[in-house]
């Protein structure tokens, strides 16, 4: 070969090194420009329509696209494309922090009370979520997707430890129930699709407000429901802001929520993540640990502080249930 060819030889393979670097790089645009619109989301304060309320719980887990297309970058040689994926990273690991509020209340602890929060799935979890009450002994139980036959096994397996109800009966997933070994008083609750009954509880004469939470999910095409029941639920946070709250159960809704954020923006604090398990995932139950979103909260007001939050598999139902350990503070 002589000199000419041998130059052309190497003009030419320069150009075909770049096109077959162009698909990579691509695929990383393609990548990167998905994430960075849910990420525009997150940062506006905003959920916007299907589908980015669905994957905006789980946006930690949009760091796998983004590792995936961070490694195209570099097989591409695509310099830009990567200082595009590392800004989106630095956001993610940002937004993965904690939202809201932490810190020990003020006052003396008056009270220790054991809260259980459980959806067990159109009462399918009923078994395995009495045998769960019998061993954690919680005093509160929030129980969500108690159809009449859950309702009725909860009466009659419970209705000796824990007496004090309220219930907001139906079928499928509209039953809701709040178990008590404190008395209880009937409140309103929130309206919804599915049952959100309310209560306040004598807690060793100290009043503690409960309010079960179940809004819709953010399904395709009614997200506006669900974001109208999550404002309900804010607005019941916000009416009372002296007396003691405990707000638990199915938000349907993740800290990286605007809707949900705007709950704990009343004041409220998500009492896992005051124990530092914030991003322990709780549905769907089949697939944690290794990929799920924190959707099943309890929230406390800052009377109370948190020492202990744990999350139990349930047999037949696609969600994990939450229990947490509080103590309730009182001004001296």
């Amino acid at each position: 070969m002589d000199t000419a060819t041998a130059g052309r030889s190497t003009a030419d393979a320069a150009p075909r090194r770049r096109a077959g670097r162009r698909p990579g790089a691509r695929c990383a645009g393609l990548l990167f420009a998905g994430i960075t619109a849910v990420v525009g989301f997150r940062a506006a304060g905003s959920d916007g329509v299907t589908p980015v309320p669905q994957l905006l719980a789980f946006l930690p887990w949009l760091l796998v696209p983004l590792g995936a297309g961070l490694l195209l970058t570099v097989l591409a040689r695509w310099w830009a494309g990567a200082v595009w994926g590392v800004v989106l990273l630095g956001l993610l690991a940002w937004y993965a922090e904690p939202y809201g509020t932490a810190g020990e209340p003020a006052g003396r602890p008056v009270a220790e009370l054991r809260v259980l929060t459980s959806n067990v799935e159109f009462g399918q979890g009923t078994g395995a979520l009495i045998a769960a009450v019998r061993r954690e002994r919680p005093d509160l139980v929030f129980v969500q997707e108690c159809e009449y036959t859950c309702d009725a096994a909860l009466r009659r397996e419970l209705g000796r430890t824990h007496p004090h109800r309220r219930a907001v009966e139906g079928g499928g997933s509209e039953g809701s129930v709040i178990l008590s070994r404190f008395p209880l008083r009937g409140t309103g609750g929130v309206p919804g699709t599915m049952g959100m009954p309310g209560a306040v509880a004598d807690v060793r004469g100290h009043a503690v407000r409960l309010q079960l939470a179940h809004p819709m999910p953010p399904l395709p095409g009614r997200t506006d429901l669900w974001r109208r029941e999550l404002g309900a639920l804010r607005e019941a946070a916000a009416a009372d802001r002296t007396t003691p709250t405990v707000l638990a159960g199915d938000f349907n809704a993740s800290q990286d929520h605007a809707a949900f954020r705007r709950i704990l923006d009343t004041g409220l604090r998500d009492a896992a993540r005051l124990t530092g398990a914030d991003r322990t995932p709780t549905w769907p139950a089949r697939t944690v640990p290794v990929f799920g979103a924190q959707i099943d909260h309890v929230l406390v007001s800052a009377d109370f502080s948190a020492r202990r939050a744990r999350f139990l598999d349930l047999a037949d139902t696609d969600h994990r249930a939450l229990v947490v350990d509080l103590t309730l503070h009182r001004g001296t």
